[in-house]
């Protein structure tokens, strides 16, 4: 059996949710006056897709960045317990550690792999739209799975942007193709300077000072140079199509990074203290609050709204004055 058609097979649904998605945006901007056999018309369908996908995992990326945390927070209880049985290679130490590693994650409420999960959430994606880009240049059978019927499946197929670069080639299958190439080269780089500028964020911000003396925080030093060698390849392997997908959430990533980091600071990392000092100097501004000499606690003041002096006129004025006498 096929492998391309094996693994077709089993995308089967993960294909028909791409086609109608693909179908609704390129249907929406054909009636806003686009070409609908254009190559960008397909690129900003696709673009709309990354937008679907990323929005709805919005509450899985949120689940990922409490497990980063509560995995960098564990993480000095985690080397305790690799130093203790650091050199023993028994059986009997070996399970005594995978016992007491588990044990402390689930007492964390945390475990390694949640967060890789919005990454392996979008793994089915990327090779679910590979195959439907895949199919839909071959001859003898255009139409897809769901609503990409034969002819929005060979104008998917044989699209190319600016009619130079065709989205179902990769530098893989170039054959010489000029534009192909440099096209790929710029997404790769454009790639990873995104998925860099977003780990750096990370690293170099939203970490706290013990976080940044664990081991997880070197093993992430590690992935964060490795990463262009990953792209690298996907560089070579992958269609123009899918890594338009991958190249618009690596941006969709970096931009949501960047939020959560502004706004949901890691406790005691730069970003927590930035965060601090931008709230204290806007409230300073405001002039509703007003931190006390001598100590360290915040007093907040009411807002004074002083009562009006009513005027008095001559006769009342002389009036009042005899009353005191």
């Amino acid at each position: 059996m096929d492998l391309f058609a094996f693994f077709g097979t089993l995308l089967w649904p993960i294909k028909w949710v791409i086609e109608a998605i693909l179908v609704a945006f390129h249907t929406l901007l054909s009636a806003v006056g686009m070409d609908g056999d254009a190559g960008l018309t397909w690129v900003l369908s696709i673009v709309g897709l990354v937008l679907v996908v990323r929005a709805a995992l919005i509450p899985v990326f949120v689940r990922q960045i409490k497990s980063q945390r509560r995995m960098m927070e564990v993480a000095p209880q985690l080397k305790k317990i690799q130093d203790k049985y650091k050199g023993k290679k028994d059986q009997f130490s070996r399970e005594a550690m995978s016992r007491e590693t588990m044990a402390m994650y689930k007492n964390a409420g945390t475990n390694p792999f949640s967060s890789c999960l919005p990454l392996l959430l979008q793994m089915p994606i990327f090779f679910g739209l590979f195959s439907v880009l895949r199919e839909a240049q071959l001859e003898d059978n255009p139409a897809g799975v769901g609503l990409l019927n034969a002819d929005l499946a060979q104008s998917f197929g044989t699209s190319s942007l600016f009619d130079i670069a065709p989205l179902h080639l990769a530098i893989s299958t170039a054959e010489g193709n000029i534009p192909v190439i440099i096209t790929a080269v710029i997404m790769v780089i454009l790639m990873t300077g995104s998925q860099f500028i977003t780990q750096l964020q990370i690293m170099s911000k939203n970490q706290s000072a013990e976080m940044k003396a664990s081991p997880m925080y070197r093993q992430q030093r590690i992935m964060l140079y490795m990463l262009p060698l990953v792209f690298a390849f996907s560089g070579f392997t992958f269609p123009l199509g899918v890594m338009f997908y991958w190249l618009v959430s690596n941006f969709w990533t970096m931009g949501q990074q960047f939020l959560v980091i502004r706004n949901m600071p890691t406790p005691g990392s730069e970003a927590a203290l930035a965060r601090e000092a931008r709230l204290a100097k806007r409230n300073q501004r405001k002039g509703i609050i007003e931190e006390a000499p001598d100590s360290g606690t915040i007093v907040i003041e009411e807002p004074k709204n002083p009562q009006r002096e009513q005027p008095v006129n001559k006769n009342r004025a002389k009036k009042k004055q005899g009353k005191k006498k």
